[in-house]
């Protein structure tokens, strides 16, 4: 796990030492990525830049690689957990080896088999290979987005490809050279609690989209998606559910006990639910000594540490609790927010930070279990289509009165909200998990709001696909997922928070060979009609692994009580930032003022009001830091860029 920073010249033979010098200046905003070691290699074409944490092969492998007579090198971020079979299958193939890792193994592959390389390798990783031979380059992103990789043009005409935005931020000489703030970014921020790829909330800067390679020749890049994800559900004949059931877990062991190849200690995190749990029990397999962490407030109601400590004692682990305060809590956001790169208004990512920075004293590698409801059917929302079911025989006619009979209805009466939704397409009623922000909302708050522009224009060509495909409801909302809020929220805050501690996250359930017997499991071993139940195949997968009482338990996920931080220990410091900030260009202060105010005023804090005020308030220390340059978080001295 790395931070890498490549500068690829357009101007034939023209780099320059000072270019050379501003890249080295610019890799220090990656140190976090990578303390173990630092290096920059050029030639007249490229600056590539290296910050290494040593994980496999700790003292090989040093980066930027050459291979074949040094006409290639590579930076590469990742892992690559089938490394080892794949180096038995180069060598048969003829390739030579001169370290024990992994990425020689990549450019190995690319070497003898060009850009098929990619779709062998069972991982995940961002890379970029400069040919020496043929001034190109090529590079990929794992096949969910697990690890990030930026790229933008600079004025004078060369390519950079950096794994976080502020080191490109830094060559670009900071926010106005980024082209300022993107206003369609913004809006989705707003709507989405992040911003879709392969946007940033900069004009100037994009991202490399999970899934594709790309090419770099003659100074233009081009990319091409290799990873489509088809979900193809296969029936179950009647009395052999039990065969999926030890396939799922075959293939789950099989995935944890590759994810588990390392030089240094792994340990896991583990919440309140099924998905951390099954993963580290299936981890203590190949590690007797393993260590969970775990992190929580200060409030019973909430907090996961006792629950997670009991399925701590039940898997015969070592436990470490994290406990924290609403006053570390506020005091961490704009260090969180400063390794963030773009807003991301997940209140879990700072409790994430915390649990965090605990595990690095203890490990260097932890594995999580970030991807299991994508895959297997475990969000509650993925319920509602079945829900509605009936809705679907009811006349095109007969919904649109419904929905204008919903309207008519008092706010809080039972069954509003049935009929409305009831009332809308799929397509216009479901975005992700996050929807915090209504059309009507949002023209209230946003500043140039765009009424032609919603959520829609993220997700159509996704459900245009779903269509193509011939998905049914619940398929086609987990496919959504995969593109919307998997990599735009679950995986940024999983690479961002844990690498800002230097710390290796790994997901074993974002598998290759996991997700292709996921993508076949039927509808009814997803969300079984006649029940609550979700995940429900991977439940009963998991009966033989995960203690009884953990199968069917109600997962927190790091919860955090916004509404009652907001109308209470955290309220000055919102007033604060709110009348502190200089983003009256884009959002109504006064309309921020009132939301806030309402926090205090009304009866019961309202979550959905908090949520919304949460993505305001990320947004504005975000502008604060990026923009603005007016917040300075205390960042160790060696992850800012000297002029910082």
């Amino acid at each position: 796990m790395c931070g890498l920073l490549a500068y690829l010249s357009t101007d034939a033979d023209r780099v320059e030492e000072k270019t050379v010098d501003e890249v080295r200046q610019a890799l220090h905003c990656l140190h976090h990525r990578g303390p173990d070691d630092t290096a920059v290699w050029s030639d007249a074409r490229v600056v590539l830049g290296f910050n290494r944490l040593s994980i496999i092969d700790v003292e090989g492998s040093p980066q930027p690689l050459a291979y074949a007579g040094d006409r290639y090198r590579i930076l590469f971020n990742g892992e690559i957990y089938n490394y080892l079979e794949l180096r038995e299958e180069l060598k048969a193939a003829g390739a030579t080896f001169a370290t024990g890792g992994d990425t020689e193994a990549i450019v190995a592959g690319y070497h003898l088999w060009g850009e098929a390389i990619v779709p062998k390798l069972r991982g995940m990783f961002s890379f970029v290979i400069w040919d020496t031979r043929t001034n190109t380059a090529f590079g990929a992103r794992d096949p969910f987005g697990i690890k990030p990789l930026f790229t933008a043009r600079l004025a004078d005409g060369g390519l950079v490809f950096s794994s976080e935005k502020k080191a490109v931020l830094e060559l670009l000489g900071g926010s106005a050279g980024a082209g300022g703030v993107d206003p369609a970014s913004l809006q989705h921020y707003l709507t989405l609690q992040y911003v879709p790829e392969p946007a940033t909330l900069h004009r100037g800067i994009r991202r490399i989209e999970s899934g594709t390679t790309f090419t770099v020749v003659d100074g233009e890049l081009h990319t091409t998606r290799y990873f489509h994800p088809t979900f193809r559900p296969q029936p179950v004949p009647a009395g052999r559910e039990q065969e999926l059931y030890d396939r799922i877990a075959a293939a789950l062991d099989d995935s944890v006990a590759k994810h588990m190849r390392a030089d240094v200690t792994v340990g896991s995190f583990l919440s309140s639910g099924i998905d951390s749990t099954a993963i580290a029990a299936l981890a203590k397999r190949y590690n007797p000594d393993l260590m969970t962490f775990t992190v929580g407030f200060e409030r019973e109601s909430t907090s996961e540490v006792d629950i997670a400590a009991e399925s701590a004692a039940e898997l015969g682990v070592a436990h470490v609790p994290v406990v924290i305060t609403a006053e570390q809590f506020a005091a961490a956001i704009p260090e969180v927010v400063w390794y963030l790169d773009d807003p991301v208004a997940d209140p879990a990512l700072v409790p994430l930070y915390f649990v965090a920075r605990e595990a690095r004293k203890h490990v260097k590698v932890v594995l999580s279990g970030e991807g299991a409801d994508e895959l297997f059917g475990g969000y509650t929302i993925y319920r509602e289509p079945i829900s509605l079911a009936w809705a679907q025989r009811v006349p095109k006619v007969g919904r649109r009165a419904m929905g204008a009979l919903s309207a008519l209805l008092p706010d809080g009466l039972r069954g509003k909200d049935l009929l409305r939704r009831a009332a809308i397409p799929l397509e216009e009623r479901y975005y992700g998990n996050a929807r915090n922000f209504s059309g009507s909302e949002l023209a209230r708050l946003l500043r140039g709001h765009d009424p032609d522009m919603s959520h829609v224009t993220v997700t159509e060509d996704l459900y245009r696909q779903t269509r193509e495909a011939g998905y049914d409801d619940v398929t086609a909302m987990q496919y959504v997922d995969l593109f919307t809020w998997l990599r735009g929220d679950i995986l940024v805050k999983a690479d961002k928070v844990t690498m800002a501690n230097s710390l290796e996250l790994r997901v074993p359930f974002l598998d290759p060979e996991v997700f292709a017997l996921a993508s076949t499991i039927p509808l009814e071993q997803r969300v079984p009609r006649g029940s609550d139940a979700t995940k429900y195949a991977l439940r009963r997968a998991m009966e033989q692994i995960v203690p009884a009482p953990i199968l069917h338990r109600r997962k927190l996920g790091f919860p955090v009580p916004t509404a009652e931080f907001l109308a209470g220990p955290l309220h000055e410091w919102a007033r604060d930032i709110v009348a502190e900030s200089q983003t009256d260009e884009w959002l109504d202060r006064g309309r921020v003022n009132d939301l806030l105010s309402s926090m205090r005023t009304a009866e019961q804090p309202s979550k959905r009001t908090a949520r919304q005020l949460w993505e305001v308030l990320i947004f504005m220390v975000w502008h604060g830091i990026f923009v603005e340059e007016r917040i300075t978080p205390v960042i160790p001295e060696t992850h800012y860029p000297v002029r910082l």
